[in-house]
């Protein structure tokens, strides 16, 4: 069975990581910590209403990646490749998270810092953040996954950096985002360092996905990383991606000079907030999309076409309804499995009947062997004696 490099995992055990099987992960946010302790929340609480407590950040490809971006906060040179070996089940990641998540929050159970009353609905999460480290859909169940996730009732945030389209054509978790470090083929080539062929047309189907997902009820969204000196120069030409992507909401990020990327960026890489905005208006401007909301901590806005009740994440309708679904499933299965005994009760009944008609069969067939011959004048055959008294 592969396994993790030792080498990569005592990195990441340094960072806090939890391991789930062979190529999963769990690593708790520090908003999660702030929120337990009614510090903070994430943006994405202030943005659509997710609960930083409940919110498992993880990843199924730990490491896997087809991109060596610059400006990724990971460690690249322990990068895994594309091909994840010794696949583990969705059921099994799913299930092995939250067990991971639960674990790594333990020491927050009678803590006097923490919220208690957080911490117990801790103890079942209900958001899973698909984006940790790696690209999740080298995972070639992704789909699956995401099923699971819903069939639990629970919401997903998948993030992907869209050079695997095929694997985004039938996937359906509650937001579906696609990074954009640049905003023309050169500039990716150089930020994001892709080991695909084709990396660009790539990008541009997955963003033609991100629009028929929209349009089919998938919250979308378009993450424009940004990068002081080497992707703030053309907005109009994020714009002309926006517009072909037509997503429901555009998330401009300043990069965070953090981890691993201080290795190969510098500090005035990274954008402050008012200038993440700044640029980020600048897009809008070219699009028809609005400033809705921003977290200067997380150096981060939202835009969208215009603000709708709509980007709070209904928890409460996708839990009913994921319950309502299962229950009808159940039923269906039921009542499949009661057809399937009333066809087996009747195969039977005819079964028995045919035994007992060859058992007739077998029984006149007998009488006549064992009948005492009787020769007739008018001929030379010979015939039970039974027929003969009958006939007499």
């Amino acid at each position: 069975m592969a396994t993790i490099e030792p080498e990569l995992k005592k990195v990441l055990e340094r960072q806090h990581y939890s391991i789930v099987g062979t190529h999963s992960a769990v690593k708790i946010c520090e908003y999660t910590k702030k929120s337990l302790r009614d510090e903070d929340t994430c943006y994405k609480n202030k943005f659509y209403g997710i609960n930083s407590h409940q919110c498992v950040q993880m990843t199924p490809a730990l490491n896997y990646c087809s991109n060596f971006c610059t400006f990724c906060w990971r460690p690249l040179e322990y990068n895994q490749g594309q091909i994840i070996e010794d696949i583990d089940g969705p059921e099994f990641i799913v299930e092995e998270s939250v067990k991971a998540f639960n674990k790594l929050l333990n020491g927050f159970k009678g803590n006097v810092k923490a919220n208690q009353k957080k911490y117990r609905e801790s103890r079942d999460p209900q958001h899973f953040a698909i984006s940790l480290t790696g690209e999740p859909t080298i995972y070639p169940k992704i789909k699956e996954l995401v099923d699971e996730v819903n069939r639990q009732g629970k919401t997903s945030f998948l993030v992907t950096n869209g050079m695997y389209p095929e694997q985004l054509e039938n996937i359906t978790p509650t937001q579906l985002y696609v990074s954009i470090p640049a905003s023309n083929e050169l500039s990716f080539l150089k930020i994001d360092r892709p080991r695909v062929k084709n990396a660009w047309a790539k990008l541009l189907q997955s963003l033609d996905i991100l629009n028929r997902k929209g349009k089919e009820g998938i919250r979308t969204v378009m993450r424009v990383t940004v990068m002081k000196g080497m992707n703030m120069d053309h907005p109009e030409e994020f714009a002309e991606l926006v517009k072909r992507a037509d997503p429901w909401f555009i998330e401009v990020k300043s990069y965070m000079w953090v981890g691993y990327s201080q290795d190969r960026l510098k500090q005035e890489n990274m954008p402050e907030y008012e200038e993440t905005k700044a640029f980020g208006l600048e897009i809008a401007k070219h699009c028809g999309y609005r400033y809705i909301d921003g977290k200067s901590e997380s150096r981060v806005i939202l835009l969208m076409k215009r603000d709708e009740k709509d980007r709070w994440i209904q928890f409460e309708k996708i839990k009913e309804e994921a319950l309502l679904k299962v229950a009808k499933e159940k039923e269906e299965k039921k009542e499949e499995k009661e057809k399937k005994e009333g066809i087996k009760k009747e195969i039977n009944i005819i079964e028995t009947m045919k035994q007992i008609r060859q058992h007739d069969e077998s029984a006149v067939s007998l009488a006549c062997h064992d009948s005492e011959p009787v020769k007739t004048k008018e001929n030379t055959s010979f015939i039970p004696l039974e027929l003969v008294q009958i006939k007499n």
